[in-house]
């Protein structure tokens, strides 16, 4: 088993690409890759409490990301300083996170065996 970690940095429902980013993620897990997922920059939104993409025509993202659970994904990360220097505290998250600071973020992606960047 390989140890997998995929990065997560754009704003949800702009392009595609979270929601490929995701399909990836779940795929992983399904082949029973052990999976952990971190938000760095404006990835943090991804996250966020209370997102409402009605309107665009991309789906919402955020209610995927409550089903990493049941794929066996529970090493989420957020590093400390993006979440802050975007105003926000791990209780505007809807799932339970890691917060790492930056100074620890090497360190974890050196610690997988595979990076995926979105």
């Amino acid at each position: 088993m390989k140890k997998y970690l995929f990065v997560m940095r754009h704003l949800p429902h702009l392009t595609s690409h979270v929601q490929e980013a995701l399909d990836q993620m779940l795929t992983t897990a399904a082949f029973d890759q052990a999976v952990s997922v971190l938000f760095l920059d404006d990835g943090v939104f991804q996250l966020k409490t209370g997102q409402n993409p009605h309107g665009m025509a991309l789906k919402n993202t955020a209610a995927i990301f409550t089903a990493l659970e049941l794929y066996e994904i529970s090493d989420v990360f957020v590093e400390a300083e993006s979440l802050a220097d975007r105003g926000l505290l791990t209780d505007d998250l809807i799932l339970p996170v890691r917060s790492i600071p930056r100074a620890d973020v090497n360190a974890l992606m050196r610690s997988h065996d595979v990076v995926v960047p979105d």
